[in-house]
């Protein structure tokens, strides 16, 4: 499969498996409802926990009504694009499918130029890492084939082991860590 079909498939509201800029991800678009609530079906996620959102600028931010202040925008910029999800204020109601309740949703701005190319066309994705919720994320498609089946599509590079993103509360320019992750945050 051609990065194009991965595009294409993305595109038509489909889930699949490809690699981000930390892990392999379960990936769906963001702004497409259905595609959410099958990805939080297929990996019998709770429904309460919000999934990170990977965008490709911060402009992307506006979409889901997220202003941010001037000291926040610094703060991103030293971190983004990088392995640094944040969790940012998200009030809008038509959004709680993606929020599910909790009013904020975690951005990230991935370095990787693959996972980069393909949100410039398909908009902002949801991503989840690539497992049932309790087990290990997936490294590589065969493991990521044992827990989803036929259900997705598949596009992989091989073996991806790394840690996941750094996660990060911003409120009120307040940093707060909640997961140390592939990146140190201080």
């Amino acid at each position: 499969m051609l990065k194009q079909e991965v595009i294409k498939k993305l595109k038509a509201g489909k889930i699949g498996v490809v690699p981000t800029d930390t892990i392999y991800g379960l990936v769906g678009q963001a702004l497409n409802r259905e595609a959410v609530e099958t990805i939080y079906e297929i990996r019998r996620r709770s429904p309460d926990k919000p999934f990170i959102i990977l965008i490709s600028s911060i402009e992307e931010l506006k979409s889901f009504g997220v202003n941010v202040s001037l000291e926040e925008k610094r703060f991103l910029g030293k971190y983004w694009p990088g392995a640094v999800s944040v969790i940012l204020p998200c009030k809008y109601e038509r959004l709680k499918y993606l929020h599910r309740g909790t009013k904020s949703l975690a951005f990230r701005l991935p370095k990787d130029k693959f996972i980069l190319q393909i949100l410039k066309e398909t908009g902002p994705l949801v991503a989840p890492s690539a497992n049932p919720e309790g087990l290990s994320p997936a490294e590589n498609l065969k493991q990521a084939r044992e827990y989803f089946g036929d259900k997705i599509f598949y596009y992989g590079r091989g073996r991806l082991q790394g840690a996941p993103s750094t996660l990060v509360s911003l409120n009120d320019g307040k940093v707060e860590v909640l997961r140390q992750g592939a990146v140190k945050v201080s």
